[in-house]
């Protein structure tokens, strides 16, 4: 099976877990058995493996989230980078003709597309499976999945099908409605449309080439900037006749909110936190080094990290992202390729940050051309290559490197260092990356 995740978001409705590097699919929250904690991505990915053993993954995302997908998926996964945002059908046309192209795959083979984020058994995962096996047989054109829906939601769209046997045509969509349509939607037997379709390759390819004038990935690529925004629903769905839909009953919950999120954690604290016997339904998530201590609150969500700090009633918290808006400041907290950065301090002619490098990795080889760095080593060791010159680094060394000099640094284990960034003028745009010398 290949499945694409669509990866996207701007880390409004997290706030402050989420940024706009880091959306809500890269934030640990869910335990696993050995006690370490992973994303909703990673354990989305977890489960198509599980489901479907010999699945062939690939990512669509930007290139904002590149870093952090292979520092959380490592080298598992494909990924094919949006060079803008485009919506859904630019992105689906780009990813199908990345497929083709380069990953070779053939027209008459199926591809799902699910969202790299939902709250899923790994039922879902083999429901997912069965879409591209009816667009194989000639199910349909397109395949969706259809859920069975619990309470008449104003959140989700609304599919109707031709009867309620488990495969059926579909007759007709609705848009996201108010509470009074979606009870009418629901008796009249409609499901949520859950954003999972399949279809063969050459489908897709199809479409591109009648909509957007070209359908190989070089020709998506150079014109990308220049596409209209479309969805995939207004620009393929809604025209198509030959619709299936696949009914799945299973659990299925988008955490998109810190109302929804708090539903499902297993503990009313995550990170180091304390919550006295007068607290009711609250629940607190720390990510900062210092305790959060929280007395007598009810239904409240209290969330720490370096971007800021979010105390709200649970029921409002779905409506928080206007006021996110007005918040302004640089990203304080980010995953990398080869780790993680945090910003502690900012001062005028000065940026102090804590970074983690992960065992095995390095950053790029590069140069500044107006600030200077300091590096402290706090623990862990490694080497440091500084204008070709390599040496060893390890818990206590200081490197101070002046602007200009190409520097790199890499973790034989686990590192953490003090940079302190010195200068007149600041900024991520003063970078130059080089080829390292033999």
């Amino acid at each position: 099976m290949h499945i694409v995740l669509l990866s996207g978001g701007s880390g409004k409705r997290l706030w402050p877990l989420s940024n706009d590097i880091r959306s809500k699919q890269f934030i640990p929250f869910f335990r696993q058995s050995d006690g370490s904690r992973q994303s909703m991505a990673q354990r989305v990915c977890g489960q198509v493996r599980r489901a479907v053993p010999d699945a062939k993954i690939t990512i669509a995302t930007a290139k904002a989230q590149v870093s952090v997908l292979r520092n959380q998926l490592g080298e598992a996964v494909d990924i094919c980078v949006e060079p803008c945002r485009r919506d859904t059908f630019p992105a689906i046309a780009l990813v199908s003709a990345y497929l083709h192209d380069v990953k070779g795959v053939d027209e008459n083979e199926a591809v799902a597309v699910c969202p790299v984020d939902p709250y899923v058994e790994d039922s879902y995962f083999a429901a997912v499976h069965q879409l591209t096996q009816l667009v194989e047989t000639g199910a349909g054109e397109l395949m969706l999945m259809g859920v069975e829906p619990t309470y008449p939601s104003e959140k989700y769209g609304y599919i109707l099908p031709q009867n309620k046997e488990t495969v059926s045509h579909v007759l007709s969509f609705r848009e996201k409605p108010d509470a009074d349509a979606a009870q009418r939607y629901i008796d009249e037997g409609a499901l949520w449309n859950s954003g999972v379709f399949a279809y063969c390759l050459g489908y897709v390819l199809t479409r591109a080439r009648q909509l957007l004038g070209c359908s190989d990935y070089e020709g998506l690529l150079a014109a990308y900037e220049s596409i209209e925004k479309i969805s995939f629903d207004y620009a393929v769905v809604e025209h198509e006749t030959n619709i299936g839909v696949l009914r799945y009953g299973g659990a299925w919950k988008d955490l998109g909110t810190w109302n929804t999120l708090t539903e499902i954690m297993e503990e009313t604290a995550l990170g180091d936190a304390v919550l006295d016997d007068g607290c009711r339904n609250t629940h607190v998530v720390n990510e900062m080094d210092v305790p959060v201590l929280v007395m007598g609150a009810q239904n409240l969500v209290v969330a720490a990290s370096p971007e800021g700090i979010l105390v709200a009633d649970k029921a409002a918290s779905s409506y928080m992202k206007p006021y996110v808006e007005r918040i302004s400041q640089p990203v304080m907290f980010a995953e990398k390729s080869w780790g993680s950065f945090r910003i502690i301090d900012v001062e005028e002619g000065s940026l102090t940050i804590k970074v983690t490098l992960n065992a095995g990795h390095a950053m790029n080889y590069h140069s500044h051309a107006h600030r200077r760095e300091i590096w402290t080593v706090v623990s862990g060791c490694g080497t440091v290559r500084l204008d070709g010159t390599v040496r060893p680094a390890a818990a206590g060394d200081v490197i101070d490197i002046p602007a200009g000099m190409k520097h790199k640094i890499s973790a034989r284990e686990r590192m953490v260092v003090i940079e302190v960034q010195v200068g007149s003028s600041i900024s991520k745009e003063d970078k130059i990356k080089w080829e390292e010398e033999n």
